[in-house]
């Protein structure tokens, strides 16, 4: 079923129509209010990591984004944040885990950052209830091979925690980004459960065949196929039976970027159904796959 999707308040009744419960986001970011501030006018700006950016869609205060998706029906979504130098990485897990506690919808979700204390900080998180990570190796300009995280991705391995990941070389390319690096840090830890986030645009054929070799690797539709993606990095038509196939088998998850998006909510989920793969395939990714991840 393909129907039109003009504005958010369309939602529910989307929902309702292919029998959804909800929606369940992976990819969502509440950040401390400064540093969203700046973030926004990064996106807003655009920057070395950004190319010419834009304008973010939902710059509005935290009850405000809160309010919309309740409305919406995202009944469980994360609050991503990550860092880009040392010395931040413990303080921003305080934070999301703590907003977590104090938002029902929220999953308790965690990052961080090579630097001589984070082994200790995301053993921290984990005992605190993280269950999820996010890192963005673009932003953090590190590599995710380095001898230093074996010990972090060995923990997280282990407790089978999923990790949102910004591996390809969007928006820009720069710093330890595309799948090689993923690669060498898959080959040495074959059961991460690692998120590709952006489906891997627009490096889209080899990561999804990374997903198809590792059993518990998996991609978000972070932006995928928008007007706005569409545009420079296109979904190759070739790839359509492979994101079918890796929807049903549970290896691909709903994600949005809200807030820092340049379209409506909705306008993902339209995205996602004039596919056209079917509403076994929408319900999976937009609810049956997260649930079984967070």
């Amino acid at each position: 079923m393909v129907t039109e999707l003009h504005s958010d308040v369309e939602v529910p009744a989307w929902l309702a129509a292919r029998g959804l419960p909800g929606l369940i986001d992976i990819h969502v970011h509440f950040l401390p209010d400064r540093m969203q501030r700046r973030v926004w006018h990064h996106f807003n700006h655009g920057g070395p990591l950004l190319g010419n950016g834009w304008k973010v869609e939902y710059q509005w205060p935290v009850e405000q984004r809160l309010a919309r998706l309740r409305e919406m029906g995202v009944t469980r979504f994360t609050a991503l944040a990550y860092a880009h130098k040392p010395g931040m990485a413990a303080d921003l897990n305080a934070w999301t885990l703590d907003f977590a506690r104090r938002t029902p919808e929220c999953v308790p979700s965690a990052t961080f950052y090579p630097e001589p204390d984070a082994l200790s900080y995301v053993r921290r998180a984990v005992e605190a209830g993280a269950r999820v990570f996010k890192i963005h190796l673009q932003v953090g300009g590190f590599d995710p091979r380095l001898p230093e995280l074996d010990p972090i991705w060995g923990l997280l391995a282990e407790a089978g925690i999923p990790v949102v990941t910004h591996a390809s070389s969007v928006p820009v390319p720069g710093g330890c980004v595309g799948p090689e690096p993923v690669a060498g840090l898959l080959r040495r830890h074959p059961r991460l459960r690692l998120v590709i986030a952006h489906l891997g645009m627009p490096e889209y054929e080899p990561f999804f065949e990374l997903a198809a070799r590792y059993e518990r690797v998996a991609l978000d539709t972070t932006m995928a196929f928008t007007d706005f993606s569409e545009l420079g990095m296109p979904f190759p038509a070739a790839l359509r039976p492979a994101l079918r196939e890796l929807g049903l088998a549970g290896k691909v998850v709903l994600g949005s970027d809200f807030p820092n998006i340049p379209h409506p909510y909705a306008h993902q989920l339209q995205a996602l159904d004039r596919l056209e793969l079917g509403d076994e395939w929408v319900r999976a990714v937009c609810w049956r796959n997260g649930s079984d991840m967070v």
